[in-house]
């Protein structure tokens, strides 16, 4: 990247954040004996993004690469997760748009995996809102989305857990996913603490959090990023990861 363009990529940063941006609210909860680590986002108050590649278009893949590169803009991640299912050179499986540019394409096929037990979904972020939408919606409305990553299942939809989620199934990992209100303000990104099934999550974000929407990014390899709560996870690199950044006020 030349001077230039990272200098017009670092103002285009800047200007898309808020002045400072509000912390997101990260806490443990138990629900129906298991244990999770919640992060809330208010949508009209902090700046939610998603990651991929840095300014000079490589895999950034950690969260320690991440802040890194928030710092060059003057800014610092607050709290993050894996954002979506990745193939091994770490591009995403489905949908991928970074700042208003699509990088990936929408996929609505059924396919192999937790990705294409469908219905699967969109996480979409806009101006003041998130949503997950279910992909065949998303298809059909094109909304526009500052952000997006697809991944999958849906977990919830509409109020309704994913049609094929057992009660026992003993098919367990530690898992994480996120959740939106009908009004796109309210997003809640979700990690247990231990390994649960499909049909415990789904609830989690159903019947303990009451939100209509939800979608889940990965098991297994999950990992989170809350530094209030001494979190700050590693390993193999990462694919998608998304986040609430702060701006670090100048110093005096």
């Amino acid at each position: 990247m030349t001077r230039l363009r990272r200098a017009v990529w670092l103002a285009l940063a800047m200007a898309t954040a808020p002045a400072l941006g509000q912390a997101a609210d990260c806490r443990e909860e138990s629900f129906d004996g298991a244990g999770y680590i919640l992060c809330e986002v208010d949508m009209q108050a902090e700046d939610l993004r998603l990651f991929l590649k840095d300014e000079e278009g490589e895999n950034l893949g950690s969260f320690g690469r991440v802040n890194a590169m928030l710092e060059r803009e003057g800014a610092v991640l607050d709290f993050a997760m894996n954002a979506g299912m990745y193939h091994s050179d770490r591009r995403p499986v489905g949908l991928y748009v970074d700042n208003g540019q699509q990088q990936a394409g929408l996929v609505t096929r059924e396919g192999p995996g937790n990705f294409g037990l469908l219905p699967n979904g969109v996480l979409c972020v806009r101006e003041g809102r998130a949503d997950v939408i279910e992909t065949l919606v998303f298809d059909a409305e094109a909304p526009d989305c500052r952000h997006a990553t697809q991944s999958g299942p849906m977990l919830v939809i509409d109020g309704t857990l994913h049609p094929r989620f057992l009660v026992d199934s003993d098919s367990v990992y530690v898992r994480n996913g996120v959740g939106t209100s009908a009004d796109g303000t309210r997003a809640v990104f979700a990690i247990s603490q231990g390994p649960v099934n499909f049909h415990s999550f789904g609830r989690l974000f159903r019947d303990h959090l009451g939100l209509p929407q939800a979608l889940y990014f990965d098991g297994n390899i999950s990992r989170l990023y809350a530094p209030a709560l001494g979190r700050s996870d590693i390993g193999f690199a990462m694919g998608p990861i998304i986040g609430t950044v702060q701006r670090v006020p100048p110093a005096e």
